[in-house]
């Protein structure tokens, strides 16, 4: 019944909260706006008595009608309690979930970040293999049972886990179809948790699903206090003066005549955006692919970016992030380029630098691409005070890491 009344003839309003920067996809979000609160029952009340126009989200229970069981729904999700929520995810799917949900499969370290910096890692019963690699992040879910990993779940082990939820990306592996496999009780939800525009609003509906909406606040505040010291800094600068910046991804196999790159529609890519630079492969290519190097030589970034999941939280030293940067100071033509000549190449882990550490990556890259401006921010010391405050882990892993290189001084 939800899909059909979204192809209805009720009026669609999409106008987000100003406040916000977001409409909260939760059916029962009446007036459109970043949160489900008092104002959706007078929306509500509003549009069963004909004084304001009906919107998409106001049907909280999918009968195509917006009478007094859509308050009596709104009611029940505002108090907190149990409440049957219909949600659109990531990938556009519109999923039912009964909440407070107990029992949740993260299959990736991102969405296991989340879960835990919301408050639910006690729900967690099974975890990807990026959770296991990662022990001194996840040190408290390394005796969760393995459910394979983000690209190949598997489907047996966790189905023994009777979960109610099961997080997964958006973009998925051949093996994923858990559309297909999973059984009508098992809610699965499919968020990213990697762009800029989303993350607070994915972040926002796990928080109402797990429950404790404390925690999803205390985390929207944390992540505005640094998000906005970046964004507000980096607004002043004129077009003409900002950085020109390549942002590429490490590869193994790679001939010397071409570079991987990074152009839009991508959290690593929102990084360069938020942070006030100039992406150069924008209008070269879409999304991510091939350029060729001879292009960035005469493009002639003055920074360059890598992006590397060699290091991360797994990682003893910065080895294979120095080797990584290394190369791409003595590719071919490459000591013609402002950015190698200048030193400014660096190397970012995508452990930190997406999901709901992506405030730590926006700060890192900022930095890179306006010192003078963001000499007073220490993303280390914001990396540590993640680590306490939100996952509860000793916060010098921080610093035991390999993060980013070349290190910061």
């Amino acid at each position: 019944m939800i899909s059909s009344l979204i192809s209805s003839s009720i009026i669609l309003i999409l106008a987000a909260s100003p406040a916000a920067g977001y409409t909260l996809q939760i059916f029962g979000n009446a007036n459109m706006d970043g949160v489900i609160d008092e104002l959706d029952i007078a929306a509500l009340e509003g549009m069963i008595e004909g004084s304001l126009a009906k919107t998409y989200l106001a049907d909280a229970d999918g009968d195509g009608e917006i009478d007094g069981d859509d308050l009596d729904r709104v009611r029940e999700i505002i108090r907190g309690g149990p409440a049957e929520i219909a949600l659109i995810d990531g990938a556009g799917r519109i999923v039912t979930i009964k909440t407070p949900v107990s029992r949740i499969v993260p299959l990736h370290m991102r969405h296991a970040t989340a879960v835990v910096v919301l408050g639910g890692e006690e729900a967690i019963v099974g975890v990807g293999s990026t959770v296991l690699e990662r022990e001194g992040l996840f040190l408290d879910l390394m005796d969760r049972p393995s459910v394979g990993s983000h690209r190949e779940p598997d489907l047996e082990a966790i189905l023994e886990l009777s979960p109610d939820l099961v997080i997964a990306f958006t973009q998925t592996g051949a093996m994923d179809q858990l559309e297909d496999k999973l059984p009508s009780e098992v809610a699965l939800l499919r968020f990213d948790l990697s762009r800029s525009d989303d993350l607070l609003e994915e972040m926002t509906l796990l928080g109402i699903l797990i429950g404790d909406r404390e925690a999803a606040k205390a985390y929207e505040e944390w992540y505005d206090t640094y998000m906005g010291q970046v964004v507000e800094r980096v607004a002043g600068i004129p077009e003409e003066e900002r950085a020109k910046a390549f942002l590429e991804r490490e590869r193994t196999e790679r001939e010397a005549s071409t570079r991987w790159a990074y152009a839009s529609d991508t959290g690593y890519t929102d990084l360069c955006d938020v942070a006030g630079g100039v992406n150069i492969a924008k209008g070269k290519i879409e999304y991510h692919g091939d350029v060729e190097a001879e292009w960035v030589m005469e493009a002639n970034p003055e920074v360059i970016i890598g992006l590397s999941y060699s290091g991360g939280y797994g990682a003893d030293d910065h080895t294979l992030l120095k080797a990584y940067r290394d190369g791409i100071m003595k590719a071919p033509g490459f000591d013609l380029v402002d950015a190698v000549r200048d030193g400014r190449v660096y190397v970012i882990s995508g452990d930190f630098s997406l999901g709901p550490q992506m405030t730590i990556g926006a700060v890192v890259v900022a930095k890179w691409l306006y010192p003078e401006l963001f000499a007073d921010l220490d993303p280390e010391a914001i990396h540590r005070e993640f680590l306490m405050e939100f996952m509860d882990v000793d916060p010098d892993l921080a610093g035991s890491g390999a993060f980013v290189y070349p290190p910061a001084s």
